[in-house]
């Protein structure tokens, strides 16, 4: 019998639909993650099959990353990982981070006029490499099932602060005394034997294992092994751990029970949880800890971003587990990072996690005060307290950190106290790393990690964090370069682009200009409205190639030449053509497309002339009510031959039409058909309701690029005509 993905109880939550995909897929887990509405991260939202302290690193993943998750957004496609050498392939650094046996697949979540977010499921070990034609029929279906559950709601989903987790129901058989007759069985067994549950505690231990372990039933019940037994409190025993959660296989391993006691581990996960055998290991000499089963994936530490797997509060403490991994992951994002913000939100998205943080301040050295960069977890009065101090301050220990270089932590607010007495009131926190942030020995900034509770720094967390410091401080060091240089050619960019346009009775108007936004320095991509007459004007759009100030500059030469010769009474061909040869004039190596249309509102027509660039749109209510991709015969792109000839197509303009122009920023994204974007773009034209033109462009922009990522520059250009006055 197929089972429907239903409807949760109460709201637009898609808890029971996420237990009823898993089931029906035969996944050993799987996530909901929703993308907030305020920035560009996908929140895990709920989750089944699998522990929160293995997804918590998880738990928030930047749209702009590369991983399967935010690639399936913002591709909008399903991603597949059918296994470790095709994770390694695809996602190197996602591979580093996770070197577990398991299977990946992630579809995005669909809803009629948005993207949610993603569906992401995992299997064991054991699923093939490739998924079946119907297996991606399933998932794909049930991803568009949940997103239309969340339109249901009509508003996205209140982020909760911690992952909901769900259980898959599981079928019970035969009576009741079975379970005591279980129990009894195992009770009587010399073999140790210990139950977990999906968030990894303790559920059930035999009197064996108490004995092996040296610990009572209610010292171990209820709690998470390394928090109970510290002995297992490092980072290749977690990694045995979650390589067991992750790939569904059987892990063996030994540990040394201090002071000279070695027991086997042996660990059977499902999709439940977790049963644990204990022996006695009988062999001398060994090292501390012996590798995983051959092929688990076992490796150095844990998850990439993750914090040791218990919670953080009075008295926690991260020890050394997961750090390897940690550092390795971080370290590999770092490179990555393009401009400042990227590094704040690197830092508060991974390493506050990573570290148990719930604050960050990140201040950059500036003419001697700390200016602060960014900042979580801090309310805005503090924040304009701290900002701008000197570096001579005493009000915290920020400056004297950047000026000694050297780091300083902080275990509850009385030691804090003792040093800056008015710090711990002034931020409301209980701990406190003050991290000097310093590259080729200068001074780059300072930042503070803090914690709502008080919290002793082990020497592992101390040297985890001061090496971290180095890679943030280099991070930091290149993105501010970049973000000069990019500042620099933006503001030239926006200083050839009109500052306002032209007004003209019966021709309403409304422009964009959109930078890249991610990894790109500057575009060339341009508009215009010419006033030519009290009835006549000139739209234009166009794109110089590159993303770079020659670019740039290219485009406010062309904008000129096209303005110059719009003005002389050109007619649209003619504008091309001289535009074309004063390009060849300038012996750039760069192509310009552009799209000119001249607007004569007395006779209610326009004349289009095309050099290369993407189709206008038409659109009229009566005539046109689904809206009109134009066909216009283009000719060369500019800079491509003297004697090209452009074609000139003539249209009515009636009273209503709006005349849309791109650049092809707005529909072209990788994997996609242009044509079929530009049929998109007409029919989002055609359904958006309001008169308003202001309204009608951001909304066209908003329902094209429903993520608000966008790889290119993009310009826009909307006009409408009007009855004339009079």
């Amino acid at each position: 019998m197929t089972e429907e993905v239903a409807r949760p109880r109460g709201a637009h939550q898609p808890d029971e639909a996420l237990a009823a995909v898993v089931r029906r897929a035969g996944a050993s887990a799987g996530g909901v993650y929703l993308l907030s509405g305020d920035e560009p991260v996908l929140h895990l939202v709920v989750m089944c099959g699998v522990s929160a302290l293995v997804a918590g690193p998880w738990r928030r993943v930047p749209l702009a990353t590369v991983g399967p998750v935010s690639d399936a957004v913002r591709e909008d496609r399903l991603v597949w990982v059918g296994g470790q050498d095709d994770m390694a392939r695809t996602y190197p650094r996602t591979a580093m981070a996770l070197p577990y046996r398991f299977a990946m697949a992630a579809a995005p979540l669909d809803g009629a006029r948005q993207c949610w977010g993603a569906l992401l499921l995992l299997w064991p070990a054991s699923h093939p490499p490739a998924l079946t034609r119907r297996e991606r029929g399933h998932l794909t279906s049930s991803a568009r099932r949940i997103g239309r559950l969340l339109d249901e709601g009509g508003r996205r989903p209140v982020i909760p602060e911690e992952p909901r987790l769900i259980r898959l129901s599981r079928t019970v058989t035969g009576p009741a005394q079975s379970a005591l007759a279980a129990a009894d069985l195992v009770e009587r067994l010399p073999v140790g034997t210990m139950a977990l549950d999906l968030e990894g505690r303790v559920t059930y231990v035999n009197t064996a294992a108490l004995d092996l372990l040296g610990r009572s039933a209610g010292q171990l019940l209820g709690t998470l092994p390394w928090q109970s037994l510290p002995w297992l409190d490092n980072p290749i025993s977690e990694d045995h751990y979650r390589t067991a959660v992750l790939s569904r296989e059987p892990v063996a391993y030994a540990v040394l029970h201090p002071p000279d006691r070695w027991l086997d581990f042996r660990l059977y996960p499902d999709d439940s949880g977790m049963s644990v055998l204990i022996t006695p290991s009988g062999a001398g000499g060994r090292e501390p800890l012996t590798a995983a089963a051959p092929g688990t994936g076992a490796a150095l530490g844990a998850g990439p971003v993750g914090p040791s797997p218990r919670p953080a509060g009075p008295g926690a403490t991260d020890g050394a587990a997961g750090r390897i991994h940690q550092l390795l992951h971080l370290a590999a994002a770092l490179t990555e990072t393009v401009g400042v913000r990227d590094v704040i939100d690197l830092v508060a998205d991974q390493v506050m996690p990573a570290f148990g943080a719930q604050g960050m301040v990140l201040s950059t050295k500036d003419a001697g005060r700390l200016r602060i960069a960014g900042h979580r977890g801090y309310q805005p009065r503090a924040v304009e307290r701290l900002d701008g101090l000197s570096l001579d301050t005493g009000l915290t220990p920020a400056g004297q950190v950047l000026i000694t270089g050297t780091p300083q932590f902080f275990t509850d607010p009385s030691e804090m106290a003792h040093a800056h007495p008015l710090a711990p009131a002034l931020s409301g926190k209980q701990a406190w790393a003050f991290l000097p942030l310093i590259t080729r020995g200068r001074p780059v900034g300072c930042l503070v990690l803090s914690y709502d509770h008080p919290r002793p720094f082990t020497a592992g967390d101390r040297a985890a964090l001061t090496s971290l410091a180095g890679l943030i401080a280099q991070a930091l060091d290149r993105a501010r370069l970049y973000d000069a240089k990019h500042d620099l050619a933006h503001n030239l960019q926006q200083a050839l682009l009109p500052h306002s346009l032209p007004h003209l009775d019966g021709l309403e108007v409304a422009a964009r200009y959109l930078p890249a936004t991610h990894g790109m320095e500057i575009g060339g991509d341009f508009y215009d409205l010419i006033r030519l007459g009290d009835s006549t004007a000139a739209a234009v759009i166009g794109d110089v190639q590159g993303h770079n100030a020659t670019a740039a500059a290219l485009m406010g030469q062309v904008r000129t030449a096209i303005h110059a010769h719009a003005t002389a009474g050109a007619n649209p061909a003619e504008v091309l053509s001289r535009t074309n040869r004063v390009l060849a004039d300038f012996n750039s190596e760069l192509f310009v497309s552009c799209l000119y249309a001249h607007i004569d509102l007395e006779r209610r027509s326009v004349r289009l002339a095309s050099a290369g660039h993407p189709p206008a749109i038409l659109h009229h209510p009566r005539h046109h009510p689904r809206g009109r991709v134009l066909d216009i015969d283009p000719g060369p792109l500019l800079g491509i031959g003297l004697d090209a000839p452009f074609p000139i197509t003539t249209l009515p303009l009636l009273p209503g039409t709006v005349l849309a122009l791109y650049t092809d920023g707005l529909v072209e994204t990788p994997g996609t058909d242009i044509t079929q974007a530009i049929s998109r773009l007409a029919r989002h034209l055609a359904d958006i309701r309001g008169t308003h033109m202001e309204h009608l462009i951001d909304e066209l922009i908003r329902r094209t690029l429903p993520t608000g990522r966008h790889t290119d520059d993009i310009a826009v250009l909307l006009l409408r005509a009007r009855e004339r006055a009079g």
